[in-house]
């Protein structure tokens, strides 16, 4: 996500509470897993509210978009 993005989607990375592999609380157990299929996969949930989100794959990178907290990108 760009600088610029983050006062425009309301993000806060202090407010991430949810694993974006599994949608699960990251406070409520392992996520070694998760974090392992992260490095190859982007996330499919929000981590901010554990909505499931529309991810668009390209071959540079990918970008997924929360319909409560805008979009995020490997960028």
């Amino acid at each position: 996500m760009q600088d610029g993005e983050a006062a425009a989607t309301g993000f806060d990375p202090m407010a991430v509470v949810f694993c974006g592999q599994c949608g699960e609380l990251l406070a409520a157990g392992d996520h070694l897993a998760c974090q392992q299929r992260a490095e190859l996969e982007p996330p499919r949930y929000c981590p901010q509210c554990a909505r499931r989100m529309v991810v668009q794959v390209d071959p540079v990178g990918w970008h997924a978009r929360c319909s409560r907290h805008g979009q995020y990108a490997s960028d």
